[in-house]
């Protein structure tokens, strides 16, 4: 008699390597949320407030009191819950609109700036020699120009297109992202199993992004989220000053420049574009610091 167990025609799962690859991130991903203590929590969920807001939000908000006519600096009612501005428009619909320049300019730099900064730093550990000298000195003399300086000049020269914009935001952080990166890459590249991996032939690149790459991802993620606060703040800073987003667009810097010399009669249209961006930036910063590595150092340390 035949046992039924050996004769089964049941197919068998195999698990690809990319579908253990997916389920290895995506239980990272559960567990490092997991980990978030309440701040964190809170500071993602306003992150994913203002960006649903950048996405959806000037599609699904009425224009109705967008276009102006209504009184100027109405104070806050049902019919306009941030007031209106300096031209009767409705400082909710404005602030909504306003954060498609502010969060999406800011994130395309960002990762501009550090996805090229990372690609240099893995360049120059990888190569090493001439390639990190070369790269090294030449974006130091970028980080010995102040910042604003420095945008001030590209605006000034290349005009204020939002292109431009994103342009200038990217070339003045590439030389922190690459700073860290390559301070990451060049510890890891020094270990046993890089050698091992060059050892049997390897080429440059397979080092670069299969052994070098996935050990400073990362420290390279937090290190954008804080590249995003300072492009967000770079933005409105040039904003304010009459050389970011152009009228009749506006990111919230503007939208603090158009109302603030009208700060005593109309202070909520001045205090909700600040608002929006402190809350934005503090609440990237609450996430940053729940981030699994920086949290364990942090309890490490006490």
């Amino acid at each position: 008699m035949n046992h039924p167990l050996r004769h089964s025609t049941a197919p068998i799962e195999v698990a690809t390597p990319a579908d253990r690859l997916s389920r290895i991130r995506g239980g990272r991903l559960i567990s490092s949320l997991a980990g978030f203590r309440i701040s964190g929590w809170i500071g993602l969920a306003i992150v994913v407030f203002w960006a649903l807001a950048a996405l959806l939000g000037p599609a699904l908000l009425s224009r109705t009191g967008a276009a102006g006519g209504d009184a100027v600096f109405a104070p806050i009612s049902a019919a306009h819950w941030l007031g209106t501005d300096y031209l009767g428009r409705d400082m909710l619909a404005r602030v909504i609109e306003g954060a498609r320049y502010t969060v999406g300019v800011a994130f395309v730099a960002t990762v501009l700036a550090s996805g090229t900064g990372t690609l240099l730093a893995l360049l120059a550990a990888a190569n090493g020699r001439w390639t990190d000298t070369v790269l090294s000195r030449g974006l130091d003399t970028m980080t010995a120009i102040p910042s604003k300086m420095f945008a001030l000049l590209l605006v000034a020269g290349f005009g204020s297109s939002v292109p431009m914009l994103v342009v200038t935001a990217a070339v003045i952080y590439v030389p922190g992202a690459y700073r860290i990166g390559r301070s990451l890459a060049v510890n890891i590249n020094a270990l046993d199993y890089v050698r091992v991996a060059r050892a049997r032939g390897e080429g440059t690149g397979y080092v670069m992004l299969r052994e070098i790459l996935p050990n400073i991802a990362g420290p390279m993620l937090a290190d954008l989220g804080l590249r995003f606060v300072y492009v967000v703040l770079l933005l409105a800073s040039l904003s304010f000053l009459g050389l970011g987003v152009q009228p009749p667009d506006a990111d919230w810097g503007s939208l603090v420049r158009e109302n603030i010399g009208s700060l005593a009669e109309g202070g909520v249209s001045v205090i909700a574009p600040s608002l929006a961006i402190a809350s934005l930036t503090i609440a990237v910063n609450l996430v940053i610091d729940n981030l699994p590595g920086r949290a364990a150092r942090e309890r490490g340390a006490r």
